[in-house]
């Protein structure tokens, strides 16, 4: 047996020397992940309009033309840049009779996680001023919700359900986060759960 079989966790390189595997499996997730992570910051401090690609590909220490290739666009970032964008399948999938609650428990967990500092609350905030852009990402947004959604709930109907849900949430968002007044405001997160779940449950599947 050579060096390089003798370590475990290498392999061996076309000049016959030991090398880690899994290296660059590792890497583009690593990076992307940074990305991410630095693209959330950048449009909740600055909003969509104001953030730049390569303010993104600064702050995660990569460069401008990885963010493109992981991600195509600037408004394709921000949508996987939005916290619930990532456990949407996890949030759909399941019991169809339970699936408001599990609407309602993802939301306000994700944003008790996020808060202000979501880039979705940020967009809220600037929608006034970026109307065009905001027009866009909330297609964007709502374009991948219903392709979860259209697995689980029956009916021809179920476009408009979804779309009335965001709007509903969009509202709750801007009630709660941005303007921070009203009972919407004050409730505890179990309390804001019990609130949202008949009415979810009322916009997605009665």
């Amino acid at each position: 047996m050579d060096a390089a079989q003798s370590k475990p966790g290498h392999a061996e390189d076309g000049n016959g020397s030991a090398r880690p595997v899994g290296k660059r499996t590792r890497e583009p997730e690593v990076r992307r992940f940074a990305i991410l992570e630095a693209a959330r910051a950048a449009f909740a401090e600055r909003g969509f309009a104001k953030t730049t690609i390569r303010e993104v590909a600064r702050r995660a220490g990569v460069t401008h033309g990885l963010v493109i290739r992981h991600f195509g666009s600037k408004e394709q970032l921000f949508v996987a840049a939005v916290p619930g964008s990532r456990n949407l399948m996890a949030e759909v999938a399941g019991d169809l009779g339970s699936l408001p609650k599990r609407v309602a428990q993802s939301y306000v967990r994700r944003m008790s996680e996020s808060g202000s500092g979501d880039p979705f609350v940020a967009l809220i905030r600037a929608a006034a001023s970026e109307e065009e852009a905001a027009k866009r990402l909330f297609a964007a947004m709502q374009d991948e919700a219903l392709e979860m959604y259209r697995q689980v709930i029956p009916g021809p109907d179920v476009d408009r359900r979804v779309s009335s849900s965001g709007a509903y949430l969009i509202g709750v968002t801007f009630a709660r986060y941005v303007l921070r007044s009203g009972p919407l405001a004050t409730m505890s997160e179990q309390e804001l759960v019990r609130h949202l779940t008949p009415n979810l449950r009322a916009i997605l599947l009665d």
